[in-house]
């Protein structure tokens, strides 16, 4: 008897695959490439073709048409590691089965406890299958609940010929919790007209919109003296940062936006007297708020320079990644199918911006349109993390349905 997506994905998390956002070398760690290359023995087992696994962990297979009607190659990707953030070794998974509403008790002794007080989206899952963590890692349904879907709506579709399909293609890349996933992605080998990151949260969501996204770095360079005689002499590089910081926007921070509101993020401060380092973060949706936010930052710097003397503060800027909605509307069919797929498999579309990013935003700018699906799982990233059965599976019947869609069609949009 073939895995169900609920087997596939408690197997899957035995992994450890955490990245290190540290580490110079790609894949970030190498528990990645022992993952990648236990999938890679699936999909051969499987009989999918055209299997390459190269030396970076990036793993690509195909999933052979089975018309001779002209289709377009559509693909599906999900990515092999987990957060820094908190540890994914030794997960100890737990199916709370028909879920009752209320606790659920991941450590007795120890008192960590999963509650609706704090997570009211658990009462959205009510007579659910959920599982859950044992309290002391994260569970890696980011996003291993989208490899466990792939691989199981691929079974589904190979055990169900009838189904008429063009090439099928998937990909599982590293590093995507460091944002490195799509950098050394192969577009050209994946050889797709359009594909779909299955990476979201919650059941229905859909997004086809992300922050576009730039890291700053500050160097303040202070003047340190005795401080009994400092009197006219000294620059406290600590308070020039403070200066600098409080000069930005106070409520255009995560902690006081939503939706397509953007923000900067001071991310972290570490310094002496003589120099302090200053890491933050700029998000915004729309393209040129984003180039009021960098602006604007340089502005303060100016200022402060100004102030306590030309080179007391240097800007490192560095853009990330940019807001995939420009490369997807122009061929916006591909998040309509998406849309449709889901109602006809009973899902209510949630369409929504992404207050982040995913590998979709940089793939679609080197060449690969890619909106990002739900694969279900809630709580990201740390102890209270679980994911719902049933969203795994609904997850599993939309791919499907976007195959089908896309088998059933005779005009459809391409990207080549």
């Amino acid at each position: 008897m073939s895995e169900n997506v609920l087997e596939r994905f408690l197997k899957y998390v035995s992994f450890d695959t955490q990245s290190d956002e540290h580490s110079q070398t790609v894949p970030s760690t190498a528990k990645q490439a022992v993952f990648a290359a236990f999938l890679k023995q699936r999909l051969e087992a499987m009989g999918l073709e055209d299997i390459v696994l190269d030396d970076k962990s990036y793993l690509y297979a195909t999933l052979p048409a089975n018309t001779d009607e002209q289709l377009p190659t559509i693909g599906f990707i999900a990515h092999l590691d987990t957060s820094p953030d908190m540890s994914g070794a030794g997960v100890s998974p737990r199916l709370v089965t028909a879920y009752g509403g209320g606790d659920i008790v991941l450590d007795e002794a120890e008192g960590i406890v999963l509650s609706p007080k704090q997570f009211p989206e658990l009462l959205d899952h009510v007579g659910e299958d959920i599982v859950v963590t044992d309290g002391h890692t994260l569970l890696g349904a980011d996003d291993k609940a989208g490899i466990a879907e792939i691989m199981s709506a691929v079974a589904w579709l190979q055990a169900h010929p009838e189904v008429k399909h063009g090439r099928v293609r998937v990909a599982f890349n590293p590093d995507e919790e460091i944002g490195m996933g799509a950098h050394n992605f192969d577009v050209d080998l994946f050889g797709c007209d359009w594909a779909y990151t299955m990476d979201g949260g919650e059941v229905g969501e859909l997004e086809f919109e992300n922050f576009n996204a730039a890291s700053a770095r500050l160097t303040i360079r202070g003047r340190n003296v005795h401080p009994g005689y400092a009197k006219g002499k000294m620059i406290n590089s600590l308070l020039v940062a403070n200066r600098l910081v409080s000069m930005l926007p106070a409520d255009e921070v995560p902690e006081a936006t939503e939706g397509y509101e953007g923000f900067f993020h001071v991310t972290g401060i570490d310094g002496t007297v003589e120099e302090t380092h200053v890491s933050c973060i700029i998000r915004d949706h729309d393209r040129e708020k984003f180039e009021a936010r960098k602006r604007l930052l340089a502005e303060c710097v100016a200022v402060v320079n100004g102030e306590y003397g030309e080179g007391t503060v240097t800007l490192e800027l560095r853009d990330q990644y940019y807001n995939m909605r420009e490369k997807v509307e122009p061929v916006i069919e591909i998040v309509e199918i998406a849309k449709q797929a889901m109602v006809n498999v009973g899902v209510t579309p949630k369409v929504s911006p992404i207050r982040g990013g995913t590998d979709g935003a940089q793939l679609s700018f080197k060449g690969l349109p890619c909106p990002n699906i739900f694969a279900g799982g809630l709580n990201f990233h740390g102890r209270y993390e679980f994911v719902p059965v049933q969203s795994m599976q609904k997850a599993v019947d939309v791919i499907i349905e976007i195959v089908r869609l896309v088998g059933g069609k005779k005009t459809l949009v391409s990207n080549k």
